[in-house]
């Protein structure tokens, strides 16, 4: 008789310890890009790699999760949430071990696309396991966890990053920003295996094999050329790849309406895109995405490489921004959102303009001599920007799009977000290098040459910022959410607003 009273309990207690779970390796994913940022340098030094073997060591991870994002999700509807969550947190933390173990830059880039291909099968199942796990009344609380957790990341990731560098444990200098992963993987396997709950989509699914080829393909067509070009002296092969794969793009756009047509179970919703506010959404996903591909790790090398800072220092330099991010993504959602709707997201655009001019600026006025204290002006204005946008993009995308498609939508604005990611990575040899660094600088030059780049490179973020700013205007002026009461019903649309934070703050 006295087991009956305990049932409640126990479950509820199973369903907080598998949030903490899922929430720890959404963590994970999130720290793990942010704290590679800050240590490029050294990893460079280290393994010599050269320039477009860094780029490759994040815009591998970017392409692989984009590409997989979609199919992770799929394939976690198909055969189960848990079951994809465990592959993906147990595969994570195997690539991890490869990165920290690398014996050359190859092995590096290699490890990082397979680290992000299973993150890409982990954390779409995260916000699917809160959905299965917590009733509608209780998911706000948890959305609102997944907030403070996005900006613990944002602000934790660079600093921890810094730290583990310049600590060089055990002689392994830049290694350990990897192995940290190794405790943190195989502890929330174990306790996954125990926790979580298995889910699986009511409705039985089949995995479009074809479009994720084709889609896989056109990424790869586009991205690859960009990421080598400069070092290969932009051969013929390359440009020919990149119009290819505008061919690739539009097979892919075939099948899936004949998909459609044949099952019903194609891997992209193109009828979402019929939607107006979501197509303008995802092209301002793309673009936002190229912006932070370019700016981050720009930044990043300025930092180290052409000012000669530490990674501590160049860590600690980023903290206001990544404060003044959280601050203002809690105030746009909860305070001004709701009054002036899209407006809020156009402001944040501008403020980011605003910030990187001031960047600009300072890094002509003071050149080498620029000191962290000076950067905290245009990162605070930065950040604001960025948090007035992040936060409820999503949310005003997905505002007309029916609640029977909010599931594969929210799944396609984090890809378009990641490919943008992915593809902004890539262009990095085009507006940071090309024509400005030249491996045969004297030490003497470098410097000052990374100062004209860093500077070439934020010009070409305002430009992004800019076209953004226009895109917006095809936003809903107030999304649904903002205007209607709403019943906290529309768990999918929730989740995508958490899921949108998530991947925003990931440079």
């Amino acid at each position: 008789m006295t087991s009956t009273p305990l049932q409640p309990e126990q479950t509820d207690r199973r369903r907080w310890f598998a949030l903490a779970i899922v929430m720890t390796a959404a963590f994970m994913d999130l720290v793990d890009v942010t704290i590679v940022n800050i240590a490029i340098p050294s990893i460079q030094e280290g393994l010599g790699a050269t320039f477009s073997s860094i780029q490759w060591i994040t815009a591998g991870y970017a392409l692989a999760f984009a590409a997989g994002l979609i199919t992770g999700g799929r394939l976690g509807d198909i055969y189960g949430r848990k079951r994809l969550f465990l592959i993906g947190i147990g595969g994570f933390t195997l690539a991890s071990a490869l990165c920290g173990f690398a014996a050359n830059s190859e092995m590096l880039v290699a490890s990082r696309i397979l680290q992000g291909a299973t993150a890409a099968l982990m954390v779409p199942q995260v916000l699917s396991i809160v959905h299965a796990t917590f009733p509608a009344h209780e998911r706000g609380k948890v959305f609102g966890l997944f907030g403070a957790v996005v900006g613990l990341g944002a602000v934790s990731g660079p600093l921890l990053g810094a730290l583990l560098t310049e600590w060089n444990l055990f002689g392994l200098e830049w290694r350990p920003i990897f192995l940290i992963n190794l405790p943190v993987g195989i502890a929330g396997l174990i306790l996954g295996i125990r926790y979580i709950s298995e889910s699986k989509a009511p409705k039985a699914l089949r995995l479009d094999l074809v479009g994720v080829a084709l889609a896989t393909l056109g990424l790869l067509m586009l991205i690859y050329p960009l990421t080598r070009g400069e070092e290969l002296d932009w051969p013929l092969w390359g440009h020919l790849l990149m119009v290819g794969s505008l061919a690739v793009f539009a097979i892919f756009v075939r099948y899936e309406q004949y998909k459609v047509r044949k099952d019903g179970s194609p891997l992209v919703e193109l009828s979402l895109f019929k939607v107006k506010s979501f197509a303008a959404g995802t092209a301002v996903q793309l673009t936002f995405g190229v912006a932070l591909g370019i700016f981050f790790l720009v930044w990043t090398l300025y930092m180290q490489v052409g000012l000669g800072w530490s990674a501590l220092r160049a860590g600690t330099t980023g903290i206001p921004f990544s404060i003044a991010v959280s601050v203002a993504a809690g105030i746009s959602v909860q305070k001004l959102v709701p009054r002036f709707g899209r407006k809020v997201l156009q402001a944040g655009a501008l403020t980011m303009v605003a910030g990187l001019l001031i960047y600009i600026w300072e890094a002509d006025r003071y050149g080498m001599a620029i000191h962290s204290w000076q950067m905290a002006l245009p990162l605070v204005v930065m950040g604001v920007g960025m948090g007035l946008i992040v936060a409820p993009l999503t949310e005003a995308v997905l505002s007309e799009v029916p609640r029977g498609h909010s599931g594969s939508a929210s799944g396609l604005i984090n890809t378009m977000q990641q490919t943008g990611n992915a593809l902004g990575l890539g262009l990095v040899s085009v507006v940071f290098f090309f024509g400005v660094i030249d491996d045969g600088l004297a030490p003497s030059q470098m410097g000052m040459a990374f100062v004209d780049a860093f500077q070439n490179a934020l010009w070409w973020a305002v430009g992004v910022l800019v076209i953004i700013f226009g895109l917006m205007f095809a936003l809903p002026a107030h999304s649904r959410a903002a205007v209607e009461d709403g019943d906290g019903d529309d768990a999918e649309a929730q989740g995508s607003v958490a899921l949108a934070k998530e991947s925003a703050l990931t440079p």
